[in-house]
């Protein structure tokens, strides 16, 4: 099958210096594409290049085989269009008005509209939900409800390809997943071939079905998110400094202080959001014994100064429960994150029960009734807490 767009040997920049080389891409149709990477890595460079608004510096950019320098404007139109940052419409112009003017490519001399035109604007504000909207001023919309309109306007050009640099900057979380949705749609039900940019990687792995890694003058890597998203390639993609990405949740997770003020016990994700917040306070934890197909055991190896884990699915071995409750008694407090006991991890109730028969005070998120059951008569050692709020005042009360 013949790709939508293919580059030979292409090296993008300005002025004759290259600033990206031996771009090589093979977009085929219904693929939804994504050029990850920093901010002045070249990807808007790579699109204008691929658009036709930047000629190569060498190489070639083929659309359907054809030269793109050797087609016509009027061609190049009907086969793809494009969608940039800055959304730029003439004063007093309605959304209607706008996208009509996409139909460019296809209207005789006059600009006059037939009815299949119409058709065709109506049906492209239908598919990207903007059709609420149709007779506002297009100035008066939020960024969100413009983006959608300029996807219309590149829709009605009835193209092959949609080039879109960065379409959801500037917008919310509501407006960034309706953006990607679309495109979704647009490749998987009209065969349409979708090239983008984005900034936002969690966006980018699960909503795109090719990404390529631009980084240090090329691109360094290519293929399905699965396949080329491996642990630590985002760190160095874009090196992260003092956080660390995991790949598995498609987040950044900051780097907490080192030391062991804290040391909590977690487990069934039941440890994250005491990690993320005691860290955020200041705090310096460690925490075991996690299992390592675990959710807490993936965040607080990011979070944590030490981590003590074990194998999946496996008891908890001797060696590694001596490791904790020797953190466990250098800690300044210890905590309990209410984690469910099972067979593979009721160690981490032992420790929790020897720290207590040794004088030690626990906090708990646990309830009263949980406690005095799990703890016996050393209940009355733990703290219970309702809140992340409460848990910190509690602390701070203990000094």
């Amino acid at each position: 099958m013949e790709p939508i767009i293919r580059t030979e040997n292409l090296d993008v920049g300005y002025h004759n210096r290259a600033v990206i080389s031996d771009v090589e891409l093979r977009a085929m149709r219904g693929q939804v594409i994504c050029l990850l990477g920093p901010n002045g890595a070249g990807k808007s460079t790579i699109l204008r290049t691929l658009s036709g608004l930047l000629a190569p510096v060498s190489g070639a950019v083929q659309v359907e085989g054809i030269d793109l320098k050797k087609m016509k404007k009027k061609d190049i139109a009907r086969k793809m269009s494009l969608v940039l940052t800055d959304q730029v419409a003439p004063s007093m112009t309605t959304v209607y008005e706008l996208i009509a003017m996409g139909r460019t490519p296809y209207t005789n001399f006059l600009g006059k509209l037939t009815p299949e035109d119409q058709k065709i604007i109506d049906e492209s504000l239908e598919t990207v939900g903007a059709s609420a909207f149709r007779e506002r001023f297009f100035s008066e919309l939020s960024d969100g409800e413009k983006q959608k309109v300029m996807i219309a306007r590149a829709l009605v050009q009835e193209p092959e390809l949609i080039i879109l640099d960065e379409p959801t900057s500037h917008l919310d979380i509501k407006h960034k997943v309706e953006v990607v949705r679309v495109l979704q749609k647009l490749a998987n039900e009209k065969g349409i071939t979708c090239i983008l940019s984005l900034h936002d990687i969690d966006l980018a792995l699960k909503g795109c079905q090719i990404v390529l890694l631009v980084h240090n003058g090329k691109i360094v890597s290519q293929g399905t998110p699965e396949d080329v998203v491996r642990d630590g390639v985002i760190q160095q993609l874009y090196e992260i400094r003092g956080a660390q990405y995991s790949e598995l949740f498609g987040a950044i997770e900051l780097k907490g202080r080192e030391g062991n003020d804290i040391f909590v016990t977690g487990g069934n994700s039941s440890g994250i959001r005491l990690y993320r917040a005691l860290s955020r306070k200041g705090y310096g934890l460690t925490s075991g014994i996690l299992h390592e197909n675990d959710a807490d055991y993936q965040v607080a190896k990011s979070i944590c100064g030490e981590v003590v884990s074990e194998k999946p699915f496996e008891r908890i071995c001797p060696e590694n429960a001596r490791r904790a409750k020797v953190l466990m008694q250098k800690a300044r407090y210890i905590v309990d994150s209410g984690f469910p006991v099972g067979t593979e991890n009721r160690e981490n109730l032992t420790l929790l029960q020897e720290a207590l028969a040794a004088g030690r005070q626990i906090w708990s998120v646990r309830s009263r009734e949980e406690c005095e059951a799990l703890y016996g008569n050393k209940a009355e050692n733990v703290c219970t807490v309702s809140s992340v709020t409460e848990l910190f005042e509690k602390l701070e009360t203990a000094g």
